[in-house]
């Protein structure tokens, strides 16, 4: 048995942040509609809420949007508090999409020898 081969998120979607308050938002769009499935099934909230531990969210949210292939994640608590009250230096966490497009996932079926 073969070892299943991983390659992060950002080759397979991109991705758009906005936040509110202590609130980020994480739109994931997939490129190839043929990976969407693929993507809802490995881009959980689950693997959100673990890929942002260190940040400590409170809650993580996910919409799924098939008529544009995409997903919506809806994290709260990461944001230090929001741009009035963080330290920090992305306190409107435009970055913590890169975050989640770091994502390793295993690749998609077409891509990994498997049906198109």
């Amino acid at each position: 048995m073969t070892a299943t081969q991983h390659a992060p998120l950002y080759q397979f979607a991109h991705g758009r942040t906005g936040d509110k308050g202590d609130r980020s938002n994480i739109s994931v769009i997939a490129y190839d509609a043929r990976d969407f499935d693929h993507l809802v099934a490995h881009v959980t909230e689950d693997a959100v809420r673990v890929l942002f531990a260190a940040r400590q969210p409170r809650a993580v949210k996910r919409y799924v949007v098939p008529s544009i292939q995409a997903m919506n994640f809806v994290i709260d608590g990461v944001l230090d508090g929001g741009v009035n009250d963080a330290l920090n230096l992305d306190t409107h966490g435009k970055a913590l999409a890169f975050l989640l497009l770091g994502l390793p996932i295993p690749l998609p079926p077409r891509l990994a020898g498997g049906a198109a």
